[in-house]
């Protein structure tokens, strides 16, 4: 596994196809850096043995320790860890901790490509199996490149004005592929190993050239990365864990791009385009009811503390406000739980959630996002948009000043004070707060993907048969198999 120094240096190695203000950059490039701060936490903490089991698990293809976020979950308790896991690291680093798309594009493929395989006699799982040996041994972190621009929302792929508006393959030969088109909103690109695409949508016959899915390394020809980095205001003395994190988003576009054959995952197999993209979406939703109760947990630690701050921490109406970030987090946690427990085991060897559970945590946390953005934003009151600059606090001039009035509550610190309110102030009104507000709503899919999802998923026949036997029109009601807790959990616990 790697250290975080041997993943920033493998970074600097890449080639300049970063694009950021007009320029072309290196992964070095210091707007990126916030991103990487995360991202390396990831790679520190398993060095560690006091995560060991958590950040790390055994490959079941080789039998070796691995980082966690490498390997597809085998059995309902890889899945609780996978959970625990992004909630844990997500907590440290103030929100999401980027890795886990990567992960959750290792498990779509692992299943899909078996799946395509049995079907048309393909060999996409034994090249994927390669890559996936090839990734763990390298400890590899990947960007899924799952949105595409889809031009006119109303057309298909196949009937856009523009074919490139889905990224599709223009060319087909025996030694590969060629695509073209771009994928958009693709979260840590920048600063990423590898590029894994997948499809983003159901397609039809006519649309096969869109059915494609391959990985690359994310410097490779023909790829630029047109990159938007998020981070916050430079700390001049208070220095803080949180000022150091941020994100980098990227619209990903292959120019005819050439891919190698046994990169290659999916291509023109256009009945399995749904079922991989919501393979990776419902995945990668599964990982939401870890990062996403972390996010309540750093909201409600924040709200808190500035509660305290203000010195209204026991106050009746403060308190009712803090227990409603408590609802939120471990509802959503404890549907990834049961998605876990309620999961299957897919005839690829790897374990996935329980669909209903896993979308319906996920929309739960978007819709309640704002919210919580709110009950800080009502807790803190105003002086965390009108706060002065941090110079103010070290300017002889000023310093005394603010010194004496920052205080509200007698038992804290000018310092500490200063420290509370900067932080408040990068959690509530900053481009990063912006971004994860947004990124609350349309993370894994916007909510009528959760919509469509819970729809094709959730039993809505038996609900109404339970209605028709309350009613007096059915006789008896069956057995209710959806909700008994599938063998494979009770052997996993039984180990």
């Amino acid at each position: 596994m790697r250290s975080s120094t041997e993943y920033f240096s493998d970074l600097k190695k890449m080639k300049s196809n970063l694009y950021v203000g007009g320029e072309r950059v290196g992964r070095d490039d210091p707007r990126i850096k916030p991103g990487i701060n995360v991202m390396s936490i990831t790679f520190d903490l398993a060095q560690d043995s006091r995560w060991d089991d958590l950040v790390t698990a055994v490959s079941h293809l080789t039998g070796k320790r691995i980082n966690r976020f490498t390997h597809p979950p085998q059995n309902p308790y890889d899945l609780i860890q996978k959970q625990t896991m992004i909630r844990s690291l997500a907590q440290r680093v103030g929100g999401c901790i980027q890795r886990c798309m990567g992960n959750d594009a290792l498990i779509a493929l692992s299943i899909a490509t078996k799946e395509i395989d049995d079907k048309h006699g393909t060999e996409y799982n034994r090249r994927f199996t390669e890559y996936l040996k090839y990734y763990q041994e390298r400890d590899l972190a990947a960007a899924c490149a799952q949105t595409d621009m889809k031009g006119d929302r109303i057309k298909r792929p196949s009937e856009q004005k523009d074919p490139d508006a889905y990224v599709h393959v223009v060319e087909r030969r025996d030694d590969g592929i060629v695509v073209r088109g771009a994928k958009i909103s693709i979260t840590m690109a920048a600063y990423a190993d590898e590029l894994i695409v997948v499809p983003t949508r159901a397609l039809r016959p006519e649309d096969e050239d869109y059915a494609v899915a391959f990985a690359i390394p994310a410097d490779w020809d023909r790829v630029k990365l047109i990159t938007r980095p998020v981070w916050l205001r430079e700390r001049k003395a208070i220095k803080a864990p949180f000022s150091e994190y941020g994100v980098s988003d990227s619209v990903i576009v292959f120019d005819d791009a050439f891919i190698p054959k046994e990169r290659v995952f999916m291509c023109g197999e256009w009945e399995f385009g749904r079922r991989l993209a919501l393979l990776f979406a419902d995945s990668h939703r599964h990982s939401y009811s870890g990062c996403k109760p972390a996010l309540s947990d750093v909201l409600c630690g924040t709200a808190a503390l500035v509660a305290e701050a203000n010195n209204i921490e026991r106050v009746d109406h403060v308190r009712q406000k803090l227990s409603e970030f408590a609802g939120s987090a471990e509802l959503a946690y404890a549907a990834g739980i049961a998605s876990a427990i309620y999961g299957e085991k897919t005839s690829s060897g790897t374990f996935f959630p329980n669909a209903v559970y896993a979308n319906v945590g996920r929309r739960l946390m978007g819709e309640t996002i704002y919210h919580e953005f709110n009950i800080l934003t009502e807790i803190a009151g105003g002086l965390l948009v009108t706060l002065p600059f941090e110079e103010e606090f070290s300017s002889e001039e000023t310093r005394l000043y603010m010194d004496k009035y920052i205080v509200r509550n007698p038992n804290i610190s000018p310092e500490d004070s200063h420290r509370i309110w900067r932080f408040v102030e990068n959690m509530a009104a900053s481009s990063m707060s912006t971004w994860y507000q947004v990124a609350g709503v349309h993370g894994g899919g916007s909510p009528i993907m959760e919509t469509i999802a819970l729809n094709a998923e959730y039993d809505y026949e038996s609900k109404k048969n339970i209605a028709k036997y309350l009613a007096g029109i059915n006789k008896e009601l069956d057995r209710p198999k959806e909700l008994e807790i599938k063998p494979a959990f009770g052997d996993i616990l039984s180990e």
